[in-house]
């Protein structure tokens, strides 16, 4: 890569960048600070920019610096936390937190994000929404259940609140994928696979726009659903986890598979072959996840609906 890397750590009030190999200011978070980091980073043309996802602030800023075509890069923290003790960066400011993300830029080059748009972002406050008002229902189910029968009415209406709010949330977000034709058209798609509804469609492309651009190794890695090895001496000895990757995805993927499981004859006959094989039954189920990410991948990818694969001549035997 040429030109310098640049690290920016992020608060919500404030853009702390660092600029190799020595440059360090401070702008903030708001429309005039990213003004002013454009206009910067127009003038010195980065290699790669370096952010942590972390908490959404670095949201607008994502945004504006892919508009250009900037490469940035929204990195995991902990892999961030693991490079500076790596390195003996152990004192903690945002300037230092910046200069670290730039030496981590520089040091490992991790691939440039693809940075959803304001649109991708609205979507994703809707679902992130809507997760967190069924999280509250079933929350306040439980409670009820505990309660003394004089205070239940109250927490009966407040269930009712939160399905009627969640109802209305559903009806937006239906109403937000059919005014994007782009977003219509790969709903349509995902929703062709038996076993994948409209949650997992809305999911998938608030929460991962790379559907359909990576490999199949690289899509099932983002996820959290590729099995990494675990050799280390003699207790872990071909043992295979699945690690890190993004959970929001992962629990709406596993909910889908449990669906194809009865509907999707393909994801049917693959969980059955594993168990026949042997494998634990979560073991099976976390390879259909993947098996499920990996057929919507393609889909996207080749822009073709689901098509029911033909019985080979030993399967109908």
């Amino acid at each position: 890569m040429t030109g310098p890397f640049v690290g920016i750590d992020v608060s919500k009030a404030t853009l702390d960048i660092f600029i190799t190999p020595k440059r360090a200011l401070t702008v903030s978070n708001d429309a005039a600070g990213i003004g002013h980091l454009l206009n910067l980073l127009a003038s010195n043309k980065p290699a790669l920019v370096v952010m942590e996802a972390t908490g959404g602030y670095e949201r607008a800023v994502a945004v504006a610096l892919s508009e250009p075509g900037i490469p940035t890069a929204l990195v995991n923290p902990r892999r961030v936390r693991d490079f500076a003790r790596a390195i003996g960066r152990l004192a903690k400011t945002d300037r230092i937190d910046a200069e670290v993300l730039a030496l981590f830029a520089s040091s490992v080059s991790p691939s440039p994000s693809t940075i959803p748009t304001q649109d991708a972002h609205h979507l994703d406050s809707m679902v992130k929404r809507r997760r967190q008002l069924i999280d509250l229902t079933v929350a306040e189910r439980l409670r009820a259940a505990q309660l003394p029968p004089a205070l239940r009415p109250a927490v009966l209406r407040l269930i009712g609140t939160l399905r009627k709010d969640s109802k209305a949330l559903d009806l937006e977000l239906v109403e937000a994928v059919e005014q994007a034709p782009v977003w219509k058209a790969k709903s349509a798609l995902l929703r062709s696979v038996p076993g994948a509804g409209p949650v997992l469609a809305y999911t998938l492309l608030a929460d991962l726009p790379e559907l359909g651009t990576l490999s199949r190794k690289k899509i099932a890695a983002l996820v959290g659903v590729a099995p990494f090895n675990r050799d280390s001496g003699t207790a872990l000895h071909g043992r295979r986890v699945i690690w890190g990757g993004r959970s929001q995805v992962r629990a709406v993927l596993y909910m889908a598979a449990l669906t194809a499981l009865k509907h999707n004859s393909t994801i049917r006959a693959f969980y059955a072959r594993l168990v026949a094989q042997g494998k634990p039954k979560k073991v099976a189920l976390t390879a259909c996840m993947r098996k499920l990410l990996v057929i919507l991948n393609r889909l996207l990818r080749d822009n073709k609906p689901w098509q029911e694969p033909a019985l080979t001549a030993a399967s109908k035997s």
